[in-house]
């Protein structure tokens, strides 16, 4: 099994629903992401996927994030804007934009300095 490993960054702002807390407030984070995609085979060229694509599919992925508050973006106008669940939107995303052949393994969203979280098909 080979892994590609593709970390970016975005900045937004978002507040949790419901939760006892200063994460109540509107308050902003600046989000690394660690995205890995897998694959049993290579390509004629011996890659997984060619890195610039995989760039090109996550930043269109993190674009519809970035600089926004995230409380208005869907599915984030109902669904709790928390890092579990920016992972997970992140990772569905990614995964219907990949060519055949390659799979998201992983995506983890870092809200902070040793605070993340990851989601894994």
């Amino acid at each position: 099994m080979y892994e590609l490993i593709v970390e970016t960054q975005f900045s937004a702002a978002h507040r949790l629903r419901e939760y006892r807390g200063n994460c109540e407030k509107l308050h902003g984070h600046n989000w690394k992401i660690d995205v890995r995609l897998r694959s049993d085979e290579l390509d004629r060229l011996g890659m997984v996927c060619d890195f610039r694509e995989v760039k090109r599919l996550v930043k269109n992925m993190v674009d519809r994030l970035d600089h926004h508050y995230l409380n208005d973006v869907p599915p984030f106008t109902t669904l709790n804007p928390t890092t579990e669940n920016i992972a997970r939107f992140l990772f569905d995303e990614l995964a219907k934009t990949l060519p055949e052949g390659v799979k998201a393994a992983s995506v983890t969203a870092w809200e902070s300095e040793g605070c993340g979280a990851r989601y894994s098909g």
